[in-house]
């Protein structure tokens, strides 16, 4: 009979660590969801600055003038 509730009580517990284990993945997933809704979000927004930008954003040769405090 101890052999019995011995197996009964392993059983159990791995039954425990699966159902923590299965929570921990759902919020694991989730928290990769969001990440990856915050990347696509600031994809956009770089996309659109560049977009702005006087030169769209290709970071070509620049004017040494126009990088000149505004005080000289």
């Amino acid at each position: 009979m101890d052999t019995s509730q011995d197996a009964h009580r392993r059983l159990t517990e791995l039954e425990i660590k699966a159902s923590f284990t299965e929570d921990l993945l759902d919020q694991l997933n989730l928290t990769i969801y969001r990440q990856q809704e915050q990347i696509d979000s600031l994809l956009r927004q770089v996309a659109l600055l560049r977009q702005q930008s006087p030169d769209g954003g290709t970071g070509g040769a620049r004017n040494l003038r126009d990088e000149l405090p505004p005080h000289y």
